[in-house]
């Protein structure tokens, strides 16, 4: 028997496949079955980062001067190359990432979507014009593209993540640097690859793969990087910001969260019990709006409990790629003790563990990293599990007395990205859009699930103010104001002007 080759991966800087400048690599492994070697990528350094980003400004040149319409339509049939391979790209993400296929296909379905979405922009990239206060002056502003953007990534959406950050740069007329997650590089290169397909000229879009201290770093703080986009943690989007500061250039975070889910006793249980299952569960909670609170009104709470826990109790957990499976993997060994930690911080707290709370490492699981779904019972809002992000299929059950209290417990904690609320008070629901703090709210519905044309973002310790969707023209372009002055005379606004 002879076993498939491992293939090999480059960065991509300025057209070409190149080695890192060090030779080291790593391995891209299944998180599922760590026999399964996707491939072998890159361990790239600053040597690196820098042929890559002069390979961005050199391209940009050329790039900002095509028409707006024209980089659109690149985009455009991004997307519909990316429908072509959809299966193909969801397979691979799985194999890499561990989540189900259902939501790999949903994860290159997103990108597909903001293909098509971002395409539009490329007519809609609007100025304004306003009249001026001089007589024979016209006065208008438009937008200009940034420069080189740099773009971190990570591994829980490999391919729709960064598909929110290329394609709105890309249309606003800016040269991009990426760096993808380390565990999820392969979903970067298909989506990059696909744009390459669809006439993205060289240079335009550069791949470094690697770690953060050796290639994302440098990247943050290289001077002709003109603004970065990142999405991870909080901890490490506070020392990007910093680094990025030292020389003046703009910041888009999207980091964590702790959400919330609130279930009145008026609440149609059956629906708001699917959605804590999806919520809490799905991408085996390892998504920045998992829901990972579930405050419950006391009338209802020892009822949606005992269904929750059997629910829970009851996950397929196993590998992404075979039929019937509802949970996958975590995606490495430093997610699987995250996890394994804060459950017996729980536990020491107080908290009721009532499924789950181990790592599953027996028969089919003994060559993956799996996590039990997990639920904890009993859980005051005071409590570590109640309050810091564990990205596992861990849920934490609070209960409360009235909507008054759920909201404040809600909003007790740092972060601010995903809220949901399953009432059916007309009323309730109007006011926990207007009081819960965060950037997305839903009213019936769990707290995953955004689409690609709103805005997606958080405040707190979420976000730093600027979004994915709609609102990331505003990151990738900066306003010009620009004054025609037809009068043939030095006209002093605010002077000649007055009274």
């Amino acid at each position: 028997m002879t076993s498939t080759p491992i293939k090999t991966y480059s960065n991509l800087i300025g057209g070409e496949w190149l080695a890192s400048k060090s030779g080291q690599t790593f391995q891209n492994i299944n998180p599922a079955d760590h026999s399964d070697i996707i491939g072998v990528f890159p361990a790239s350094n600053a040597d690196d980062v820098a042929l890559a980003v002069a390979a961005a400004k050199k391209a940009y040149a050329t790039w900002r001067l095509v028409p707006a319409p024209k980089r659109a339509e690149i985009l455009y049939r991004a997307g519909a190359i990316l429908s072509e391979r959809k299966e193909q790209y969801a397979r691979d993400m799985t194999r890499e990432m561990g989540k189900v296929l259902a939501e790999t296909r949903g994860d290159v379905q997103e990108a597909i979507d903001e293909a098509y979405y971002v395409a539009g922009e490329g007519r809609r990239l609007f100025g304004v014009t306003v009249p001026s206060e001089l007589q024979n002056k016209f006065a208008m502003s438009v937008r200009m593209p940034v420069g080189v953007i740099g773009m971190i990534a990570p591994w829980n959406f490999p391919m729709a993540i960064p598909s929110w950050k290329l394609f709105p740069a890309l249309v606003a007329g800016n040269t991009c640097v990426i760096k993808p997650a380390e565990d999820t590089p392969l979903s970067t290169y298909n989506l990059v690859q696909t744009l390459i397909d669809a006439g993205l000229p060289p240079g335009v879009v550069n791949i470094v793969s690697g770690y953060g201290p050796e290639a994302g770093a440098p990247l943050v703080e290289h001077p002709d990087v003109r603004a970065i986009s990142f999405t991870g943690s909080s901890a490490t989007g506070s020392l990007v910001a910093q680094r990025a500061a030292a020389t003046f250039k703009p910041v888009s975070l999207e980091m964590g969260g702790k959400n919330a889910m609130i279930v009145m006793d008026d609440a149609n249980l059956e629906l708001a019990l699917e959605g804590a299952l999806w919520g809490a569960f799905g991408t085996t909670g390892q998504r920045c709006t998992a829901t990972s609170r579930i405050l419950l009104h006391k009338n209802i709470a020892a009822e949606f409990t005992q269904k929750l826990v059997a629910r829970a109790a009851a996950l397929k957990v196993g590998n992404g790629l075979e039929d019937g499976i509802e949970v996958g993997p975590q995606v490495n060994d430093q997610q699987i003790e995250t996890s394994t930690s804060y459950c017996a911080i729980a536990i020491a707290e107080g908290a009721q563990l009532l499924t789950g709370g181990k790592a599953l490492t027996e028969g089919s699981y003994a060559n993956g990293t799996f996590f039990a779904p997990t639920v904890f019972g009993g859980v005051k809002p005071h409590m570590r599990i109640a309050r810091e992000e564990v990205f596992g299929p861990v849920v934490s059950l609070i209960e409360f007395s009235t909507f008054e209290e759920a909201i404040e417990i809600a909003n007790s904690i740092d972060y601010g990205l995903s809220t949901a609320l399953y009432t059916k008070d007309i009323n309730r629901a109007f006011s926990a859009i207007r009081d819960l703090e965060a950037g997305i709210t839903y009213i019936n519905a769990p707290t995953i699930g955004a689409e690609v044309h709103l805005p997606f973002g958080g405040v707190k310790q979420t976000g730093n103010g600027h979004r994915e969707g709609l609102g990331a023209l505003d990151f990738y372009t900066t306003w010009k104001s620009v004054y025609i002055d037809s009068s043939d005379t030095l006209q002093r606004a605010q002077i000649d002007n007055a009274e």
